[in-house]
């Protein structure tokens, strides 16, 4: 699962602003341009030149991220990529963040299952010292005590507050009984047990590990020239260690369902989250998972948990389902909120539902406005230079050609009917994993403890 935790966005003026938001040209008109840039050092980058305004967007990814935490350290990776930007070389953190902040320069980082991330904006005149800021964080962070313990206690803090989030805990619970002792089943960001026993140490060893050039992958989308560009890379990441060190990670199925785990916490709105094994991203039944998981549970008001929910029973306010997958497994994964007191049949409806489809599938109206929905919402989901850097970037990590947004409304296309139904099956006819988090049923019959005013 793609956990993104970004720490900070530099305060930008409006001008910078302005540029951050406008719009690059069309998938379609971007796909033609859609470049394999390889630099004199060797470092290949998917780019996209575009002049529209002066902005350069890049997104890049190193294999391992939370995956690569030490079993007994988890949130190391988080650790890192929330410190990375708090000093390098001989800038310490508060000359780091004047010179991000002086020229108007977005730089983060992140720690996902399978990769760790960074992103990089800046307006064309600055990049030359936007990009060497990025090189000076990933090649010699300086881990200071002080801005160690003032993140961990960050950290640390978010965690405390997660602790009696039903949401929060709800997620937790449900990676702990999908994965178990794999790495997957761990929380990206730590706990309250393991940060505090992450030391600097531990972060470099983590650096040493994974910030290298072999599994890096880099997409660019902005007002750069490709000779430019090829000399910025060399000059940012070709310094970097050649080879990653990374501890391999294992294939896995998660847990088969039916299972069912209740979290006592007291709260007025309980929260329902669900889902099992999905579907890899390769699999020949992918795009037909995809589309049919849109009909069940997806955006808008249109899916049939919506209305079943939603709508009919008046259950709760939303409900999604997505389908999520990772470098060695998938998932299904939806969630909702609901009175405590119509926990359990929240939770009947939405088996029900699924348990439908399962064995009927959508009918054909329903894939037909799924497909159409799919095909118009991607123009949407590209309308910037960074949301087009971003999908670049996941189609690298997702090991998909270069030529993929031209492929993929044909992708959708080409679903039919006996697919829809045959990955209908496969996602929803064992059941669901269900993780619910709220007020025992014998406290849900009682009214909620009132809370006395302040005068």
């Amino acid at each position: 699962m793609s956990v993104l935790i970004t720490r900070r966005a530099a305060l930008i003026g409006s001008a910078a602003a302005l540029a951050l938001t406008s719009l690059v040209p069309s998938p379609s008109r971007a796909a033609a341009r859609i470049q394999r840039l390889v630099s004199p050092g060797g470092i290949e980058a998917w780019f996209v030149q575009d002049a529209t305004v002066p902005l350069i967007a890049m997104e890049y990814a190193f294999g391992g991220g939370a995956s690569q935490d030490p079993a007994a350290k988890p949130g190391t990776g988080n650790m890192v990529a929330s410190l990375l930007d708090e000093g390098s070389g001989d800038l310490d953190s508060k000359t780091f963040h004047e010179r991000l902040d002086r020229r108007a320069i977005e730089l983060s980082f992140s720690s996902s299952r399978d990769s760790f991330r960074g992103s990089l904006r800046m307006l064309k005149e600055n990049k030359d010292e936007a990009f060497d800021l990025l090189r000076s964080a990933l090649s010699a962070p300086r881990f200071e005590a002080a801005d160690v313990e003032r993140i961990r206690n960050q950290v640390l803090s978010s965690l405390r507050r997660e602790s009696t989030s039903p949401t929060s805990l709800a997620g937790r619970k449900f990676l702990e009984v999908a994965f178990g002792s794999h790495p997957y089943g761990r929380s990206s960001k730590g706990t309250l047990e393991s940060v505090p026993t992450i030391d600097v140490t531990d972060m470099r060893d983590y650096v040493a590990r994974v910030i290298a050039r072999d599994t890096l992958r880099i997409a660019v989308v902005g007002d750069v020239d490709p000779d430019t560009l090829g000399k910025l890379l060399d000059k940012t990441f070709g310094g970097l260690k050649a080879k990653a060190n990374l501890t391999p990670v294992a294939d896995v199925v998660a847990a088969k369902p039916p299972q069912r785990a209740f979290i006592p916490l007291d709260v007025p709105q309980t929260v329902v989250t669900f889902g099992g094994p999905g579907i890899l991203r390769h699999d020949p039944d992918f795009m037909a998972a995809y589309v049919v998981n849109h009909i069940l549970g997806g955006s808008g008001l249109s899916s049939r948990l919506y209305r079943e929910v939603r709508e009919k029973r008046g259950l709760a306010y939303s409900v999604y389902e997505s389908l999520t997958w990772m470098e060695h497994s998938a998932l299904f994964i939806g969630n909702t909120g609901t009175r405590a007191d119509r926990a359990g049949e929240t939770v009947d409806a939405i088996e029900r539902e699924i348990r439908r489809m399962a064995e009927e599938g959508p009918t054909q109206k329903e894939l037909d406005d799924a497909k159409s929905y799919l095909k118009g919402s991607q123009m949407l989901a590209l309308d910037t230079s960074s949301k087009l850097a971003q999908a670049l970037l996941q189609y690298q990590l997702d090991k998909l050609p270069i030529d993929y947004i031209e492929k993929r409304n044909g992708l959708v296309d080409a679903v039919t009917l006996e697919d829809a139904k045959r990955a209908s099956k496969r996602l929803w006819g064992q059941g669901l994993l269900t993780v619910i988090v709220g007020r025992t049923p014998q406290a849900a019959a009682q009214p909620a403890a009132s809370t006395p005013r302040a005068n």
